[in-house]
């Protein structure tokens, strides 16, 4: 965060943390690991690493953890630690999407707190028990949309809640990627195997994976609900059983429209996560690849090149800015952001205070509403792109 308030957050004791995933061979568990240590808010002093407890059990040896503190299921990781005078206040669930609920719940009602990966879970149905089940625990479930982090997606942000766009129009969001443009999934490829599975991934194959960030990057910056969706999805690549490209169509409450394209098939992008909101005052402009750099154009006048924590930048983005304009910040500090926000909302909880409405999170509510955006976008392309209401 910035320096003051990092200083302040810095006075709390570290966070409990434990962890279900993200061993051997995971990608994004050592990103949450990261993540969690780099403001110094959270120890990870537990964790369940894999579905097999061999795999879990090596996995914990070589972070460091305690052996009687490395688990073979989550289960057996929720009960022992919810016994421990010292044991997890809070989990990161790092897993396949199909495991997310039951974890999740594990966890929920013994009171830990929950960071998740998204999305919230394989199918609308667990996700709507899940937000009961978190509603009903009392503990706190925050989503790990991490791309919310970025200090310039909360400078947009705060411009579109302060009017400096007008009415909102038009919506362009876009997600293309590059790395499933072969059958890589038939080499044994574990990031692509369960990606392309519906029985761990779910309906939705980029959809789920990636549609899910720009459909929820555009709902964060605009604040506008989405009404209802027409969409074409396609498995271009022989024998791939999720869709790997999907060109969707977005109509918002109070008139706003959109556009939305997701792909991991489209060679020369490795992560092109890109969007543009047009106003009736002026249009702004992101892209992921460049994040310390937002463009602002108020109709009429020539284009402006905002930076972080440079001229122009506001108090939203400045507060979740760590070093001075012109030193770059990108993907880890912005999943940082996440924990933080994470951090400093478990410690208002533990001290029976309200939680600071500066802090801002994806929450369960924000996972129901992408596993809904993914079902919907599956119903309307198996009927020929009609449009579906959310």
């Amino acid at each position: 965060m910035a320096i003051e308030g990092k200083d302040e957050q810095a006075r709390e004791p570290r966070i409990r943390l434990g962890m279900v995933g993200g061993g051997a061979g995971a990608f994004i568990g050592a990103v949450h690991r990261m993540a969690a240590r780099l403001d110094d808010q959270f120890d990870l002093v537990a964790g369940a690493l894999s579905s097999t407890p061999e795999k879990a059990i090596a996995s914990g040896r070589d972070l460091g953890l305690d052996p009687s503190r490395t688990y073979g299921s989550y289960k057996e990781m929720a009960i022992r630690e919810a016994r421990l005078k010292d044991g997890i206040e809070a989990v990161s669930i790092v897993t396949p999407n199909h495991v997310h609920f039951e974890a999740a719940k594990e966890f929920l009602k013994r009171g830990i707190h929950v960071i998740c990966d998204k999305p919230l879970t394989s199918n609308l149905a667990d996700a709507k028990k899940m937000k009961k089940a978190a509603d009903e625990s009392g503990a706190l479930f925050i989503l790990t949309h991490n791309y919310t982090g970025y200090p310039m997606v909360r400078q947009a942000r705060e411009m579109v809640a302060n009017g400096e766009l007008g009415k909102i129009r038009v919506v362009q969001v876009e997600y293309p990627q590059d790395w499933l443009t072969e059958a890589v999934e038939q080499t044994g490829a574990k990031q692509a195997v369960w990606r392309t599975d519906p029985a761990q991934s779910g309906a939705g194959g980029s959809t789920g994976d990636i549609g899910t960030h720009a459909y929820n990057l555009a709902a964060f910056i605009t604040g506008l609900t989405l009404e209802s969706l027409a969409a074409d999805l396609d498995s271009f690549v022989e024998g791939r059983r999720l869709d790997d490209n999907a060109h969707v169509m977005l109509r918002y409450e109070g008139g706003a429209k959109g556009m939305l394209w997701c792909s991991q098939v489209a060679p020369g992008h490795e992560n092109g996560l890109k969007i543009r909101v047009y106003g009736t005052k002026g249009g702004i402009e992101w892209v992921q690849a460049d994040p310390n750099y937002l463009w602002f154009t108020p109709f009429g006048e020539p284009k402006r090149l905002i930076t972080r924590n440079g001229a122009g930048s506001g108090a939203a983005a400045g507060r979740v800015s760590r070093i001075p304009s012109g030193h770059p910040e990108g993907y880890l500090e912005a999943f940082a952001t996440i924990y933080t926000e994470a951090a400093r909302a478990i410690n208002a909880v533990k001290k029976g205070v309200a939680v600071d409405k500066a802090v801002v999170y994806p929450t369960v509510d924000d996972g129901v509403k992408g596993v809904a955006f993914v079902e919907a976008c599956v119903a309307s392309s198996k009927k020929n792109g009609a449009w579906v209401k959310l």
